[in-house]
């Protein structure tokens, strides 16, 4: 069985489970891979993401098949006879007639048994396209880029957003089973005279690309980039709301990128268009490649090390393959591996067994960590300014741990805490990404939902976990996430190491969001006095002028000038009302009741367009460019 038809017959494992799903996960791989190309050559990444609905006569002109009227009515699922149809009516009638009954003597009315409803295997079919600024691809490589199943060139260990290596083959591979239609590929690198197009399928049995056109043509506007269009069976409808998500979740952790998305129906009504506009200029660093811990590997991958290193002795390939291996270190290990190894024996002349003992070494042996140079966390500033922009919430902090290491692998975990905001419901709204991905699937099995309802006790920091509205945000990144389940959806609750750094990363936030609600209690005697003040100046201009006013207005004023309202009462229902009411419900008051004009937006300043000199220092909340 060739890779290609592993996959296809197990494609569920790579997130194309049902129509919708696989709809969801081609545009998941789409924007993921134009993302990694911009990253790569540090372009800001401008994305453009396009799903076209394509009705069922436009697709079977695009292949070639005539329409073809039903003949015999009987054969189809959605048939149904005279004698059935009038049975089904006659009961919904029957269900009217009691309701209307049970209404009109004040009964409480069950809820309606739905109707079962007529099966239909009707297929949807849409044009999914992604257009991206990335690095392009080479002429040559692009039919096995997309036609041949792990092709990929060898790399070593390294912080990745994809899941399983497939990138858009998992999707030409659905678009094979489910249309038969060949994917299109427009691409052109940076400083290419030409651009390429090519069109091709995949031989699943063989697992080769089957090209159709692969062509040059002159690249006047010295674009560069990909544009991947791809015609496949889906279901807007089920996954609408999660491919929305997903979209402004990437928003959220990418603020760097500015991406477009549309749907277009055939039906206008139907049509969804929404920008997500750059607000930040800074880009993480990208993740470097970096060695092997010697406590991560197993049997398998060091038999491929092995076969791969271009160091022949034993000890040049400890020192070689292996993060915090050192010269002498290695002669120590090869020391203790018996007898049979030497500094300079042959590598590719070890044995099984031998092997065996240099795996059961590693796993004994003490070794320094590794470091979390080689990793891209997103970083406080893009976390905090990418929940600001897209929450529009009334707090937020954040925070960054340190590098720590599970299995001989190094993470870092970030985490932020909002309150308040745009399109934010009650309670805890859990946001989870991974590598600088969202994860939206099987939420409630997750390390991050799981401490968050379980391990963070809310009440502590002042925060109301059912009335609140709370975003939660945690970014992990790492050169290996421990994924669980069959499609990689979620990480466990099950390595300490992550559970523990997660857990910190929110207490942290909630901390500082709690000491910002503490700092307001610092202004209340300034703030009283000077209400105060004001009211007794009012009272007595009142009194003299004999002003109208509110019914209300004026019992106060009366009140502060008989002194049955006092400076020192004041400051006490203000204390009061600090510590009862969150400064999220302070600010909704004054937006809501104080503020009549327009809602006014942030003001991002651009970047400067001309070359100049410049340093930049790193703040969770800002980026200070001194130029010189």
């Amino acid at each position: 069985e060739s890779p290609a038809e592993f996959f296809a017959d197990n494609k569920n494992i790579a997130g194309f489970d049902n129509p919708g799903k696989c709809l969801y996960t081609t545009v998941r791989e789409l924007v993921e891979n134009a993302l990694d190309s911009a990253e790569s050559i540090a372009e800001l990444p401008v994305i453009e993401i396009t799903i076209e609905e394509i009705e069922k006569r436009k697709f079977n002109s695009m292949i070639g098949l005539a329409e073809h009227g039903r003949v015999d009515e009987e054969l189809y699922d959605d048939f149904e006879t005279e004698k059935a149809r009038e049975k089904r009516l006659a009961k919904e009638a029957r269900l009217q007639e009691i309701q209307a009954k049970n209404a009109s003597l004040g009964k409480k009315a069950k809820a309606p048994v739905a109707a079962k409803s007529i099966k239909s295997r009707e297929a949807s079919y849409y044009r999914v396209s992604c257009k991206d600024n990335g690095r392009g691809m080479p002429h040559d490589d692009i039919p096995n880029m997309f036609g041949r199943v792990l092709s990929g060139t060898k790399y070593g260990l390294k912080q990745t957003r994809g899941k399983f290596g497939l990138g858009a083959k998992m999707a030409l591979i659905w678009s094979k089973m489910s249309t038969g239609l060949p994917i299109e590929i427009c691409s052109s690198m940076k400083g290419q005279s030409y651009s390429s197009f090519c069109r091709l399928d995949i031989d699943i049995n063989r697992n080769i690309p089957h090209i159709h056109v692969h062509t040059k043509k002159e690249n006047k506007e010295k674009w560069h980039g990909a544009e991947i269009q791809i015609v496949i069976e889906g279901n807007w409808t089920t996954y609408r709301s999660k491919i929305l998500h997903y979209m402004r979740q990437m928003a959220v952790i990418t603020p760097y990128a500015e991406f477009f998305f549309k749907f277009l129906s055939e039906v206008p009504d139907k049509n969804v268009t929404a920008r997500f506009a750059r607000r930040t200029d800074i880009m993480p660093p990208a993740p470097l490649e970096t060695k092997y811990h010697p406590s991560a590997v197993d049997l398998l991958l060091i038999k491929r090390l092995i076969s791969e290193t271009s160091k022949p002795k034993l000890l040049q390939f400890l020192q070689h393959e292996f993060v915090n291996v050192g010269k002498s270190y290695a002669e120590r290990l090869i020391g203790e591996m018996g007898p049979d190894f030497g500094p300079g024996m042959l590598v590719k002349s070890l044995t099984s067994q031998q092997i065996v003992r240099i795996h059961q070494l590693f796993r004994q042996a003490k070794f320094d960590d590794p470091s979390g140079d080689c990793l891209s966390p997103a970083g406080e500033y893009n976390l905090r300014l990418g929940i600001v922009k897209e929450l529009h919430p009334e707090m937020v902090a954040t925070y960054s741990g340190s590098a720590q290491v599970f299995e001989g692998h190094p993470f870092i975990v970030e985490a932020g805490v909002s309150l308040g905001g745009k399109d934010v419901k009650q309670g805890l709204n859990i946001f989870r990404f991974a590598n600088r991905i969202p994860l939206l699937f099987e939420q409630g099995a997750d390390v991050v939902t799981r401490t968050a309802i379980k391990r963070i006790n809310w009440n502590t920091y002042k925060i109301n976990q059912a009335q609140d509205k709370i975003g939660v945000f945690v970014s992990i990144v790492s050169t290996k996430i421990p994924f669980k389940g069959t499609g990689k959806e979620y990480i466990g609750d099950d390595i300490n190491e992550i559970a523990s750094a997660v857990k910190t990363a929110i207490q942290q936030c909630c901390a500082q969001l709690k000491e910002r609600k503490r700092s307001l209690s610092k202004y209340i005697p300034n703030a009283t006095g000077a209400i105060y003040e004001i009211l007794k100046e009012m009272s007595s201009s009142h009194a003299s002028k004999k002003r109208r006013s509110d019914d209300k207005d004026a019992e106060l004023l009366r009140q502060v000038s008989a002194k049955l309202v006092t400076e020192e009462m004041l400051r006490e229902k203000l204390t009061q009302h600090v510590e009862q009411v969150d400064y999220e419900m302070a600010l909704e008051y004054a937006t809501q009741t104080g503020v009549n004009e327009e809602p006014r937006d942030d003001i991002y300043i651009q970047p400067l367009k001309t070359e100049c000199n410049l340093t930049e220092f790193y703040s969770p909340v800002f980026v200070f460019r001194l130029i010189h």
